[in-house]
């Protein structure tokens, strides 16, 4: 007997639009997606979008405060949030439907409902009607989470971020990973007054921890409040706002608590159990390096398989996973090298080893670099940039490279190429510098600061 449908994804993420697009426009299959909250997923609606475009906003206090530096007769008035919300919004809801139509354009079938397995190839959707399908992708993401504490439910995750009532003038912010820190600078540059708490030692744990603690002191010389080592016990509401109990004995209050302190993959009631899926401890899908899971119908591709949760690393999975399946090319996607931004301020960009994993395998080089950018000296402000390389000593191969400061997240994503190429120090030494530009100094540092 026939299958319905070629495909059927689960999730209309990145990773999951990726996949049916490329699956149905290039391998010619029949493919149906279900998507039971807004098209874009997380990234699009919830997540990166959004939040850049909010780190934009809360650049401008700098950018007029620089100009009054320059020369310009140039102030800045109150921030509308509702009007900015009421533009965010717009805007999002001209991305979903850039999305709709991508898919609809590629002769993908889309379900606004829910979908669940009832085994390996049939989905039964919220709507009652059931699908049969030769193979099923499941790309559903994942979610935030408030851990279970007294007073829980007064908290909101970052989803709620984007379509706050008002902004509050006092937040608390629980949590050291990147969306946190970009949250803290956020509401910070938008005239919120920000506490960070986080139960680590220092904030952005997996970064170099250099680079991570440069980010660190230029956040609190920016007047953010960051309280390392310690933990929410209890939150309760009073009359002063929302009272906040943590470990290291202090009570405040605050206007807003915003717990980013993980995210949980998408996989709770998927009826994963009528499938022979195999879960990880964490709940995430188990997969091969073809993204192909227990069960050979079945795969998974995103953040649900807890691999690198990050939307082009989806997108890649999404693509590889297409192409072994229905275009006959086997494709594995590569998960090695992969560079990352975070939108701090300052930014944080980064690729290949830190400088802590390279000392743990030893025999490299360190090339570092601290100085004040021209902009920003002129204006008088206390901004440095961070720049550094991680170099093998015996093939002087650069294995990472890590910067802090203005435009890092562009900087990384040309440096990553030579990283991934296999780039020399002396590659990088014989290319001319751009010059006066803050990413000159990637081709300038001749010595050595440390060697492990």
């Amino acid at each position: 007997m026939p299958f319905d449908v070629d495909l059927f994804v689960i999730g209309g993420g990145s990773g999951g639009v990726r996949a049916a697009r490329i699956a149905a426009a290039e391998g010619g299959a029949r493919v149906a997606l279900a998507e039971e909250s807004r098209m874009g997923g997380t990234c699009v609606i919830r997540g990166c979008v959004p939040k850049k475009l909010m780190v934009y906003a809360s650049s401008w206090p700098d950018a007029v405060a620089d100009a009054r530096a320059y020369g310009w007769d140039a102030t800045l008035g109150a921030f509308d949030w509702p009007r900015f919300r009421a533009a965010l919004a717009a805007e999002l809801a001209r991305l979903e439907g850039a999305y709709r139509n991508t898919l609809k354009s590629a002769g993908v079938t889309i379900h606004d409902a829910r979908a669940t397995i009832i085994d390996p190839h049939t989905v039964e959707l919220s709507t009652g009607q059931r699908i049969t399908t030769a193979h099923i992708l499941i790309a559903t993401g994942g979610r935030p989470f408030v851990p279970d504490i007294p007073g829980a439910e007064h908290a909101v995750v970052s989803d709620a971020m984007f379509d706050l009532p008002e902004l509050p003038k006092r937040a608390l912010i629980v949590g050291g990973g990147y969306i946190a820190s970009e949250f803290a600078c956020i509401l910070h540059g938008l005239g919120v007054q920000v506490t960070q708490a986080y139960r680590g030692a220092q904030i952005l744990r997996g970064f170099d921890d250099e680079a991570r603690g440069h980010v660190a002191t230029a956040m609190q010389e920016r007047g953010i409040r960051i309280h390392c080592g310690t933990d929410v016990l209890a939150l309760e509401r009073d009359a002063q706002g929302i009272r906040a109990k943590t470990t290291d004995g202090h009570t405040d209050h605050f206007d807003l608590v915003l717990y980013a302190t993980g995210r949980r993959p998408n996989t709770a009631g998927l009826g994963l159990e009528n499938t022979g899926v195999r879960l990880t401890r964490g709940g995430a899908i188990e997969v091969d390096a073809y993204s192909q899971t227990a069960v050979p119908s079945i795969f998974a591709v995103g953040d649900v398989t807890d691999r690198i949760n990050l939307t082009p690393v989806a997108i890649r999975e999404g693509h590889a996973f297409a192409d072994t399946v229905f275009r006959g090319v086997p494709t594995m996607p590569d998960h090695d090298l992969v560079a990352s931004a975070v939108f701090t301020q300052p930014e944080l960009g980064s690729v290949g080893l830190t400088e802590e994993q390279a000392q743990a395998r030893g025999g490299v080089l360190v090339y570092a670099a601290s100085f004040r950018p021209m902009k920003t000296l002129f204006a008088g402000r206390p901004d440095r940039v961070m720049m550094k390389l991680i170099v093998e000593e015996e093939t002087r191969k650069v294995l990472g490279c890590h910067i802090v400061g203005p435009d890092a997240g562009e900087m990384i994503q040309l440096a990553a190429i030579a990283v991934k190429m296999g780039a020399t120090k002396e590659d990088f030494d014989r290319t001319v510098a751009v010059h006066p530009t803050i990413a000159e100094e990637l081709v300038t540092m001749r010595k050595p600061a440390r060697r492990h």
